[in-house]
Protein backbone atom coordinates (compact mmCIF):
# COMPACT_ATOMS: atom_id res chain seq x y z
CA UNK A 1 0.00 0.00 0.00
CA UNK A 2 1.20 3.44 -0.66
CA UNK A 3 2.16 5.54 2.05
CA UNK A 4 1.90 9.80 2.30
CA UNK A 5 2.84 12.09 5.57
CA UNK A 6 0.89 14.81 5.87
CA UNK A 7 1.62 17.55 8.15
CA UNK A 8 -0.58 20.07 9.12
CA UNK A 9 -2.88 21.01 12.40
CA UNK A 10 -5.83 19.43 13.57
CA UNK A 11 -9.19 21.73 13.45
CA UNK A 12 -11.51 19.76 15.92
CA UNK A 13 -14.42 21.09 13.99
CA UNK A 14 -14.38 22.97 10.51
CA UNK A 15 -13.79 20.36 7.97
CA UNK A 16 -10.19 21.83 7.45
CA UNK A 17 -5.98 20.76 7.60
CA UNK A 18 -6.06 17.00 8.98
CA UNK A 19 -9.80 16.35 9.40
CA UNK A 20 -9.94 16.80 5.51
CA UNK A 21 -6.48 15.73 4.47
CA UNK A 22 -6.94 11.86 6.34
CA UNK A 23 -10.44 11.05 5.33
CA UNK A 24 -10.20 11.91 1.51
CA UNK A 25 -6.52 10.52 1.21
CA UNK A 26 -7.81 7.45 2.73
CA UNK A 27 -10.36 6.95 0.68
CA UNK A 28 -7.80 7.08 -2.13
CA UNK A 29 -6.45 3.74 -0.86
CA UNK A 30 -3.80 5.29 0.63
CA UNK A 31 -2.19 4.94 3.80
CA UNK A 32 -2.09 8.43 5.74
CA UNK A 33 0.68 9.22 8.35
CA UNK A 34 -0.31 12.13 10.18
CA UNK A 35 2.44 15.16 11.97
CA UNK A 36 -0.06 17.06 13.98
CA UNK A 37 1.38 20.57 14.19
CA UNK A 38 -1.18 21.76 16.98
CA UNK A 39 -4.78 20.93 18.04
CA UNK A 40 -7.63 23.63 18.21
CA UNK A 41 -11.55 23.46 19.26
CA UNK A 42 -12.27 24.47 15.95
CA UNK A 43 -10.84 26.44 13.02
CA UNK A 44 -9.89 30.49 12.82
CA UNK A 45 -13.52 31.04 11.71
CA UNK A 46 -15.09 30.56 14.98
CA UNK A 47 -14.07 33.28 18.06
CA UNK A 48 -12.41 31.69 20.80
CA UNK A 49 -11.26 28.70 19.50
CA UNK A 50 -8.50 26.73 22.10
CA UNK A 51 -5.19 26.14 20.75
CA UNK A 52 -2.30 23.60 21.96
CA UNK A 53 0.95 24.16 20.07
CA UNK A 54 2.49 20.34 19.33
CA UNK A 55 5.94 21.98 17.14
CA UNK A 56 8.14 20.03 20.38
CA UNK A 57 6.57 16.28 19.36
CA UNK A 58 7.20 16.75 15.31
CA UNK A 59 11.00 16.11 15.83
CA UNK A 60 10.45 12.63 17.90
CA UNK A 61 7.99 11.78 15.63
CA UNK A 62 10.19 12.08 12.75
CA UNK A 63 13.04 10.28 14.39
CA UNK A 64 10.96 7.58 15.91
CA UNK A 65 9.62 6.68 11.85
CA UNK A 66 13.22 7.24 10.63
CA UNK A 67 14.22 4.23 13.59
CA UNK A 68 11.69 2.08 12.09
CA UNK A 69 12.94 2.50 8.62
CA UNK A 70 9.39 3.73 6.95
CA UNK A 71 9.13 4.59 3.14
CA UNK A 72 7.00 7.69 2.30
CA UNK A 73 5.63 7.89 -1.13
CA UNK A 74 4.73 11.31 -0.95
CA UNK A 75 5.17 13.99 1.94
CA UNK A 76 2.21 16.90 1.76
CA UNK A 77 2.47 19.76 3.96
CA UNK A 78 -0.16 21.82 4.79
CA UNK A 79 -1.12 24.80 7.44
CA UNK A 80 1.99 25.67 9.70
CA UNK A 81 2.45 27.93 12.28
CA UNK A 82 5.16 29.32 13.03
CA UNK A 83 8.50 29.51 11.13
CA UNK A 84 10.18 26.40 13.89
CA UNK A 85 7.51 24.51 12.21
CA UNK A 86 9.00 25.05 8.99
CA UNK A 87 12.21 24.37 9.66
CA UNK A 88 11.19 21.23 11.10
CA UNK A 89 9.35 20.00 8.04
CA UNK A 90 12.06 20.68 5.42
CA UNK A 91 13.99 17.89 7.96
CA UNK A 92 11.07 15.95 7.36
CA UNK A 93 11.75 16.39 3.41
CA UNK A 94 15.73 15.66 4.19
CA UNK A 95 14.95 12.61 6.50
CA UNK A 96 12.23 10.70 4.00
CA UNK A 97 12.67 12.09 0.78
CA UNK A 98 14.10 9.02 -2.01
CA UNK A 99 13.44 8.98 -6.08
CA UNK A 100 9.60 8.98 -6.62
CA UNK A 101 8.90 10.96 -3.37
CA UNK A 102 6.81 13.68 -3.92
CA UNK A 103 7.05 16.68 -1.60
CA UNK A 104 4.07 18.69 -2.13
CA UNK A 105 3.77 21.99 0.18
CA UNK A 106 0.05 24.00 0.47
CA UNK A 107 1.64 27.22 1.60
CA UNK A 108 -1.96 27.30 3.59
CA UNK A 109 -1.15 31.01 4.84
CA UNK A 110 -3.90 33.77 3.48
CA UNK A 111 -6.94 34.70 1.51
CA UNK A 112 -8.45 37.54 0.17
CA UNK A 113 -5.35 39.09 -0.02
CA UNK A 114 -4.74 39.16 3.47
CA UNK A 115 -2.29 36.70 5.99
CA UNK A 116 -3.95 34.81 8.29
CA UNK A 117 -4.19 35.83 11.99
CA UNK A 118 -0.49 35.46 13.69
CA UNK A 119 1.06 35.76 10.39
CA UNK A 120 3.48 38.29 8.78
CA UNK A 121 5.14 39.39 5.76
CA UNK A 122 8.59 37.72 7.30
CA UNK A 123 6.34 34.11 7.84
CA UNK A 124 5.40 34.78 3.63
CA UNK A 125 9.09 34.78 2.92
CA UNK A 126 9.63 31.96 4.80
CA UNK A 127 6.89 29.96 3.37
CA UNK A 128 9.09 30.72 0.06
CA UNK A 129 11.90 29.15 1.21
CA UNK A 130 9.89 25.86 1.93
CA UNK A 131 8.32 25.96 -1.23
CA UNK A 132 11.65 26.23 -2.93
CA UNK A 133 12.24 22.36 -1.60
CA UNK A 134 9.18 21.27 -3.10
CA UNK A 135 8.24 19.53 -6.35
CA UNK A 136 4.58 20.81 -6.64
CA UNK A 137 3.30 23.97 -4.87
CA UNK A 138 -0.03 25.20 -4.89
CA UNK A 139 -0.81 28.72 -3.53
CA UNK A 140 -4.27 30.16 -4.07
CA UNK A 141 -3.73 34.01 -5.58
CA UNK A 142 -3.30 35.14 -2.15
CA UNK A 143 -0.03 33.13 -1.39
CA UNK A 144 1.12 33.36 -4.28
CA UNK A 145 1.17 36.99 -4.48
CA UNK A 146 2.16 37.25 -0.77
CA UNK A 147 5.24 34.97 -1.01
CA UNK A 148 6.54 37.20 -3.69
CA UNK A 149 6.29 40.67 -2.18
CA UNK A 150 3.84 41.37 -5.36
CA UNK A 151 0.59 43.32 -5.18
CA UNK A 152 -2.65 41.28 -4.87
CA UNK A 153 -4.41 41.09 -8.25
CA UNK A 154 -7.69 40.21 -6.63
CA UNK A 155 -9.40 37.47 -7.32
CA UNK A 156 -11.22 38.46 -10.56
CA UNK A 157 -7.91 38.58 -11.67
CA UNK A 158 -7.82 37.83 -15.66
CA UNK A 159 -5.72 34.74 -16.70
CA UNK A 160 -2.59 36.93 -18.04
CA UNK A 161 -2.41 38.42 -14.47
CA UNK A 162 -2.01 34.75 -13.23
CA UNK A 163 0.29 33.36 -15.89
CA UNK A 164 2.93 36.11 -15.01
CA UNK A 165 2.27 35.48 -11.32
CA UNK A 166 2.96 31.86 -11.60
CA UNK A 167 5.67 32.47 -13.98
CA UNK A 168 7.46 34.40 -11.12
CA UNK A 169 6.00 31.79 -8.46
CA UNK A 170 8.06 29.32 -10.46
CA UNK A 171 11.63 31.33 -9.98
CA UNK A 172 11.56 29.85 -5.97
CA UNK A 173 12.35 26.69 -7.59
CA UNK A 174 9.94 23.86 -7.24
CA UNK A 175 9.25 21.74 -10.75
CA UNK A 176 5.70 22.97 -10.83
CA UNK A 177 3.92 25.92 -9.17
CA UNK A 178 0.03 26.05 -9.37
CA UNK A 179 -2.26 28.78 -8.37
CA UNK A 180 -5.40 27.36 -7.29
CA UNK A 181 -8.61 29.47 -6.88
CA UNK A 182 -8.59 30.96 -10.43
CA UNK A 183 -11.42 32.62 -12.37
CA UNK A 184 -10.88 31.38 -16.23
CA UNK A 185 -12.02 33.32 -19.35
CA UNK A 186 -14.40 30.49 -20.36
CA UNK A 187 -16.37 31.03 -17.10
CA UNK A 188 -15.13 27.84 -15.35
CA UNK A 189 -13.21 28.42 -11.86
CA UNK A 190 -9.74 26.10 -11.82
CA UNK A 191 -6.17 26.44 -11.64
CA UNK A 192 -3.45 27.61 -13.67
CA UNK A 193 0.07 26.18 -13.53
CA UNK A 194 3.66 26.39 -14.89
CA UNK A 195 5.96 23.24 -15.56
CA UNK A 196 9.53 24.96 -14.92
CA UNK A 197 11.20 21.96 -16.50
CA UNK A 198 8.72 21.80 -20.44
CA UNK A 199 8.45 25.76 -19.88
CA UNK A 200 4.78 25.23 -20.42
CA UNK A 201 1.59 26.59 -18.99
CA UNK A 202 -1.71 24.67 -18.18
CA UNK A 203 -5.07 25.06 -16.50
CA UNK A 204 -8.66 23.81 -16.31
CA UNK A 205 -11.59 24.63 -14.79
CA UNK A 206 -14.70 23.08 -13.19
CA UNK A 207 -18.37 24.54 -12.96
CA UNK A 208 -17.88 27.59 -10.69
CA UNK A 209 -20.35 27.46 -7.65
CA UNK A 210 -21.50 30.96 -6.43
CA UNK A 211 -20.87 29.93 -2.91
CA UNK A 212 -17.25 30.76 -0.93
CA UNK A 213 -16.38 28.40 2.27
CA UNK A 214 -13.45 27.68 4.33
CA UNK A 215 -11.48 24.31 3.63
CA UNK A 216 -11.58 24.10 -0.15
CA UNK A 217 -7.90 24.75 -0.53
CA UNK A 218 -7.33 21.74 1.62
CA UNK A 219 -10.16 19.40 -0.02
CA UNK A 220 -8.21 20.10 -3.43
CA UNK A 221 -4.73 19.51 -1.97
CA UNK A 222 -6.00 16.22 -0.73
CA UNK A 223 -7.42 14.78 -3.63
CA UNK A 224 -4.79 15.97 -5.37
CA UNK A 225 -2.22 14.05 -3.13
CA UNK A 226 -4.57 11.27 -3.25
CA UNK A 227 -4.53 11.28 -6.93
CA UNK A 228 -1.06 11.17 -7.60
CA UNK A 229 0.02 9.04 -5.54
CA UNK A 230 -2.39 6.31 -7.07
CA UNK A 231 -0.23 6.91 -10.40
CA UNK A 232 -2.25 10.03 -12.40
CA UNK A 233 0.15 12.46 -14.02
CA UNK A 234 0.12 15.66 -12.48
CA UNK A 235 -2.40 17.12 -14.56
CA UNK A 236 -5.13 14.31 -14.41
CA UNK A 237 -4.78 14.70 -10.75
CA UNK A 238 -5.20 18.24 -10.58
CA UNK A 239 -8.23 18.00 -12.84
CA UNK A 240 -9.79 15.59 -10.36
CA UNK A 241 -9.08 17.80 -7.80
CA UNK A 242 -10.72 20.31 -9.27
CA UNK A 243 -13.73 18.94 -10.08
CA UNK A 244 -14.15 16.98 -6.96
CA UNK A 245 -13.88 20.30 -4.84
CA UNK A 246 -16.50 21.99 -7.35
CA UNK A 247 -18.71 18.79 -6.49
CA UNK A 248 -17.84 19.60 -2.79
CA UNK A 249 -18.99 22.92 -2.87
CA UNK A 250 -22.03 22.34 -5.10
CA UNK A 251 -22.98 19.81 -2.91
CA UNK A 252 -22.43 22.16 -0.10
CA UNK A 253 -24.50 25.05 -2.12
CA UNK A 254 -27.78 23.31 -2.85
CA UNK A 255 -27.49 21.46 0.96
CA UNK A 256 -30.72 22.83 2.67
CA UNK A 257 -28.83 22.05 6.12
CA UNK A 258 -25.63 23.75 4.52
CA UNK A 259 -23.42 25.68 6.91
CA UNK A 260 -20.71 28.85 6.58
CA UNK A 261 -17.51 26.95 7.89
CA UNK A 262 -16.94 24.43 5.04
CA UNK A 263 -18.03 22.19 2.25
CA UNK A 264 -19.72 18.76 2.68
CA UNK A 265 -16.65 16.61 1.21
CA UNK A 266 -18.15 13.39 3.04
CA UNK A 267 -21.16 13.13 0.98
CA UNK A 268 -18.72 13.52 -2.14
CA UNK A 269 -16.23 10.88 -1.26
CA UNK A 270 -18.09 8.22 -4.01
CA UNK A 271 -17.65 10.62 -6.45
CA UNK A 272 -13.81 10.85 -5.92
CA UNK A 273 -12.87 7.10 -5.66
CA UNK A 274 -15.06 6.30 -9.04
CA UNK A 275 -12.69 9.44 -10.34
CA UNK A 276 -9.79 7.16 -9.38
CA UNK A 277 -11.15 3.83 -10.73
CA UNK A 278 -11.10 5.10 -14.14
Amino acid sequence: MKRVISIQDISCIGKCSLTVALPIISAAGVETAIVPTAVLSAHTYFKGFTFRDLTDDMEAVRDHWKQLGFKFNAIYTGYLGSERQMDIVESYFDAFKEDGTWIIVDPAMADGGKLYCGFDEHFAKEMSKLCSKADIILPNISEAALMLGEEYPGEEADEETIKALVLKLSTLGARLSVITGVNLSDGTFGFIGYDSEKKEFFKYGSKKIPMKSHGTGDVFASAFTGALVNEFSVYDALCIAADFTSKCIENSFNSEEKIEYAVNFELELPYYISRLKK
